[in-house]
């Protein structure tokens, strides 16, 4: 009998699967979409520190799945979300930050009980391994022993384009500063990135299902196997209904059930298991067991827009095989009701993983705290067939002004004449469907990315013209900026995410009808079931969410662990009474 079954191999389920199956007396069996990964079976687009080629491979990725960004028409396009063992952490930035301390506090404000800061804080060090913050003084905010490596790129091998940007920025009153994992305050900071000590991508397939985790004979792994739903008898999850490669489908029974799919497939999995909003489930012909409106609901993403530069060759990488994410700045948008450093800006040494991208770098902005709120329906009771995500950025105000923001203080960042050296033509940007396209492996992209590059390199005084006929297709920063009802259309037409989703199956309490799960992670109205992902966000942190959705799932686990070890005591007092 398997006591907990864990649905979903991502970031989450391999860190639960890992955490739980160090109790030998517990059967632990993980279940996942993808196919495995360990550190001997690595590919080289996942095992590179530079990371832009693993999400391209449609191998990796849930091939059918698109979201709606914005509002408005046409705006529907491939959203990546991993489908590989390891999860986001297989195809994700590498990036370790953890966010505002205000973040955690806002959770426990919205009905999380137990997720404030200082509960959340140990997680966080637990976790994690920083190497470059690692002496006594250091020990209060940062952990030595967990199993994500955590480093920042060295001076020297950071691009002279993030220099140049880093000391313009320098000048405008946002200093460096040593520790994005620091005081939360405004500023520049290097980067800090999970590698190992090869310097090479650690999934949490690899940094916590090592080798020797990997051996138990209590743990199971199950790759290339769909979940179709939880299986549910008064009221109580027994176990699951999954289909492996073969369409061989299969009920498998547990004490305790664990959904782990991510902010995307986690609701899926409850909505085809019959939790969720009744009527919509009664028009899919799916018969409700648990009326919650909240499954699905309070979608968030942090809304993404770009400036970009063109290199000269003075400001081009030498280390092009470096991760790109070289630094970031952290500043506040200043507008009525939003917190303190509430945008993000990513300072790129390259902006793809192929030739033109080499010759391009980029700040790439995202509302660390956004406001807009989306939702996920099911389109069919089939688990083949993928949810509607409908993101809805931008539909708070506050984030579409502040998107509009970042554009200008990215233009007149690059635009600096101090950058005069390092790059070039300065222009609009973001990670469009037709720029996703381009940075497709194959031998007519690549035929098409060479003979640009080579342009790029020879055009002279006309690549502010070649930029402006083939790359933004005729907009300029100058249009933009000139006119803010172009500005307006323009980030609501290209605005993006940072596949970032968050918040689908929220925790909250048990008498808020929007609530998913309470604050241990429990379904409301389910015994034996609960959620451990970033879907329990009730708000989106002002981070990466990789390492957030770590500290959760280090912290579910030690509450399952404790409520385990309870629930055993006093089954041994009851049958010695």
């Amino acid at each position: 009998m398997i006591d907990y079954l864990i649905l979903g191999g991502g970031s989450a389920g391999c860190v639960l699967a890992a955490r739980l199956s160090e109790d030998p007396d517990k059967q632990v069996c993980l279940i996942e979409a993808g196919r495995d990964i360990s550190l001997h079976t690595m590919p080289a687009e996942i095992r590179s520190r530079y990371p832009g080629r693993a999400y391209l491979d449609a191998s990796n990725i849930w091939q059918r799945l698109t979201a709606l960004m914005g509002q408005r028409a046409g705006a529907t396009r491939r959203y990546e979300q991993a489908r590989i063992l390891g999860g986001g952490s297989a195809i994700n930035a590498l990036m370790t930050n953890r966010g505002a301390p205000a973040d955690y506090d806002e959770w426990q404000a919205l009905g999380a009980e137990g997720w404030s800061w200082n509960t959340c804080l140990p997680y966080f060090r637990k976790l994690e391994n920083d190497t470059d913050f690692c002496g006594p003084q250091d020990q209060a905010l940062h952990g030595r022993d967990g199993p994500v490596r955590i480093r920042r790129t060295p001076s020297e091998r950071l691009s002279p384009f993030v220099k140049g940007v880093m000391k313009v920025l320098g000048g405008r009153g946002l200093e460096h500063k040593a520790d994005q994992n620091g005081l939360w305050e405004e500023g520049v900071f290097v980067g800090a990135i999970g590698v190992s000590e090869q310097g090479e991508r650690i999934p949490t397939s690899v940094c916590y299902l090592t080798d020797e985790v990997r051996k138990r004979q209590n743990l199971t792994l199950r790759t290339r196997c769909v979940v179709d739903r939880v299986l549910i008898e008064a009221g109580r999850a027994t176990g699951a209904r999954i289909i492996d490669s073969h369409g061989v489908v299969e009920s498998l029974r547990a004490r305790e059930v664990i959904v782990c799919a991510g902010a995307i497939h986690s609701p899926a999995v409850l909505l085809r298991s019959g939790i969720g909003p009744a009527d919509d489930l009664t028009s899919l012909g799916i018969a409700p067991v648990v009326d919650r409106p909240g499954v699905g609901a309070n979608l968030m993403e942090h809304p993404s827009i770009a400036v970009s530069a063109l290199l000269n060759r003075e400001g081009r990488t030498a280390f092009p095989e470096e991760h790109h994410e070289q630094a970031i700045v952290r500043f506040s948008s200043g507008l009525d009701d939003t917190v303190p450093c509430d945008m993000h800006g990513a300072i790129l040494s390259r902006s793809g993983w192929h030739s033109i991208g080499y010759r391009l770098g980029t700040m790439f902005f995202w509302v660390n705290k956004s406001y807009s709120r989306g939702h996920l329906r099911l389109t069919s009771s089939d688990p083949h067939e993928e949810p509607h995500v409908r993101f809805d950025m931008l539909s708070d105000g506050r984030d579409l002004e502040r998107l509009k923001q970042a554009l200008r203080f990215g233009a007149q960042t690059l635009s600096a004449p101090a950058l005069n050296r390092e790059c070039s033509v300065v222009f609009p940007s973001s990670y469009s469907p037709r720029v996703a396209r381009v940075a497709m492996p194959g031998w007519f992209n690549a035929l098409q990315r060479g003979a640009l590059s080579v342009l790029l390199d020879i055009a002279g005084p006309l690549r502010g013209l070649l930029i402006q006929g083939l790359v933004t297709q005729g907009v300029t920063l100058k249009k933009l900026l000139a006119d803010d009802q172009a500005l307006t259309e323009f980030v609501q037409r290209n605005v993006g995410g940072t596949w970032h989703p968050s918040g689908t199956c929220r925790m909250g309490r048990a008498d808020d009808p929007l609530a998913v799960t309470t604050g241990d992670g429990r379904v409301i109205g389910v015994a034996g079931l609960r959620v451990c992902d970033a879907s329990l966000m009730p708000s989106i942190p002002c981070a990466n969410t990789n390492v957030p959705t770590l500290m959760i799932t280090e912290r579910m686990a030690d509450l399952i662990k404790a409520e385990a070890k309870m629930s055993g005591s006093v089954a041994t007092v009851a049958a010695r009474l």
